[in-house]
């Protein structure tokens, strides 16, 4: 056999391994972790609001991810988020009658597991782009508050504006302004490069409590009666259960069978962070 002519085959096959070997290697997966910041907007639907994205305000989040593999991802994520809903600008006749409003922050934590439909992995030009969805728990406050006569905004929950803690009203117990939800969402996300990646996404939490807004049962004023109200009602309460004074006690002000939630859609500009791994790493 003629060297000559088997040594450029030799050489071919050997080339043509060592690039295949990378290859394999190169496609293998090494978890990372990134983290990323959300900006976008956010609202709330409940007793003050049935429809969705009605007036909206800026939230933003902190978001770390670790990558498992091309399909499942863990997921930190730290939120402030703005609610607000004002029955004073609705073309509702109903809800300008009773012409409640409120506002409030969210500071919201939370674990989460992502599932992508298709395989991902920034700088890999296979997998460059997914949709995926997630769910998980999150642990929230928030303090709903309204503004007075004064113009003042002063908090909803301590004021009992249901009745709450009054003697007339023994069984509508203070709600608690810390509260679990459930986070539901999904979205895109698109590799720029090995490094950055671009996330859009919807998310909607469900929660567990009918007063994100401070309205959930029933008025309690009774202008047949003296006083009105409960005896232990401050001024203040009175004013802020009642905006407009054109209630009596039983009147609906909420409905204690639909919890509230609230929403929010926003983009994630993701790094991902240097690892110190061996081996291949993306």
């Amino acid at each position: 056999m003629n060297m000559k002519r088997l040594i450029p085959k030799i050489t071919a096959l050997l080339i043509i391994f060592i690039l295949a070997s990378f290859t394999s290697k190169a496609q293998q997966f090494t978890p990372n972790t990134e983290i990323g910041l959300l900006l976008g907007g956010s609202y709330y639907l409940g007793d003050l609001n049935k429809v969705h994205f009605y007036q909206p305000l800026p939230t933003a989040g902190l978001i770390i991810r670790k990558n498992r593999d091309k399909r499942f991802v863990y997921k930190a994520e730290v939120m402030y988020i703005n609610l607000r809903s004002d029955e004073r600008e609705s073309n509702d006749s109903i809800a300008n009658n009773r012409g409640l409003h409120f506002r409030s922050p969210v500071y919201e934590v939370s674990g989460q597991l992502e599932f992508n439909f298709l395989p991902y992995q920034p700088g890999n030009p296979l997998y460059t782009w997914t949709p995926f969805i997630y769910t998980g728990v999150s642990l929230f406050g928030f303090n709903p508050q309204a503004e007075n006569s004064a113009g003042e905004w002063v908090d909803l929950q301590e004021l009992g504006t249901e009745g709450q803690g009054s003697v007339e009203f023994k069984d509508r117990k203070s709600y608690s302004l810390i509260q679990f939800s459930i986070p539901m969402g999904g979205g895109v996300k698109i590799a720029v490069n090995e490094s950055f990646s671009i996330i859009l996404e919807y998310s909607a939490r469900k929660t567990f409590t009918d007063y994100l807004d401070d309205v959930s049962t029933t008025f309690v004023g009774d202008k047949t009666i003296a006083g009105g109200y409960p005896t232990d009602m401050s001024n203040m309460s009175v004013e802020m259960s009642d905006p407009e004074g054109t209630h009596v006690n039983g009147d609906q002000r909420g409905n204690p069978d639909k919890k509230d939630w609230y929403s929010f859609a926003g983009i994630t500009l993701s790094f991902k962070l240097k690892n110190n791994t061996k081996g291949c790493d993306y």
